[in-house]
């Protein structure tokens, strides 16, 4: 019988189980056991790590046709390393550990889609890190508001993003909040997305990100923010004065 790739990721079965959770659910939590992994059929979902001192991060955020918790397939009696949880309505197909194994050794259909998943989630790691170290925080804001919007992908893009807070954004590109609503009210006022309630990003914001038209190289300070200090030339000369 001919493997159907399409009805195993959208059915139940065995191994495998249909299960739904609610905005803020969590699919699994950080430190809890490895042992599933789940396909994301509808909604979207975050990981969050949280440190030592109780500080709270979001590291990634997760949309259908992706899976959650490759970890499992390091080991057994393995933990996750951070909390998966849903943003809005989610479907996912619960995959165990010994089922998904399996699925890998017999099923090439199954083992070079879920290959090429890894290769895409272990590049866009890489391009994150990228854009943590050299990009200024304005572009990343921008980066990580087409990828929520899904440019690029096959079809057209999302028309509203999911609910996320400011704190969770500032949270993913390494800044404050107050930068975050700086950027975002600039990005209304030139058009680039809509944000009433919900975000609503247009594909100009793509064409500045693609011909890097940032201002943040000298920007307006958010209000608040403290003035830099302004050495005198002498100073930077090594001139004691």
């Amino acid at each position: 019988m001919t493997f159907d790739l399409g009805a195993f990721l959208a059915t139940a079965g065995v191994g495998r189980r249909i299960v739904q959770l609610k905005p803020k659910q969590a699919f699994f939590s950080q430190g809890s056991s490895a042992d599933s992994i789940f396909y994301l059929q509808t909604g979207r979902a975050k990981l969050t790590v949280v440190s030592q001192d109780g500080k709270e991060a979001t590291i990634a955020l997760l949309a259908a046709g992706e899976f959650i918790g490759e970890q499992s397939l390091a080991s057994v009696g393995g933990l996750h390393l951070a909390t998966a949880s849903a943003i809005d309505l989610c479907t996912a197909l619960r995959i165990e550990r010994e089922e998904m194994i399996r699925l890998m050794h017999e099923e090439d259909a199954f083992s070079e889609m879920y290959l090429k998943f890894l290769l895409i989630r272990g590049m866009r790691a890489q391009a994150d890190l990228v854009a943590q170290l050299f990009d200024s925080s304005e572009k990343r804001l921008a980066r990580i508001l087409l990828l929520m919007a899904e440019f690029g992908k096959p079809g057209k893009p999302e028309q509203y993003l999911p609910k996320i807070t400011q704190e969770t954004l500032a949270e993913m590109i390494g800044t404050t909040r107050s930068r975050v609503s700086f950027f975002m009210n600039r990005f209304r006022k030139l058009g680039l997305i809509d944000y009433k309630g919900r975000i609503r990003v247009h594909r100009s914001l793509l064409n500045v990100v693609l011909h890097d038209q940032f201002t943040e190289r000298n920007p307006e300070r958010p209000p608040g923010s403290a003035t830099p200090r302004v050495r005198s030339k002498a100073a930077k000369q090594g001139v004691s004065v």
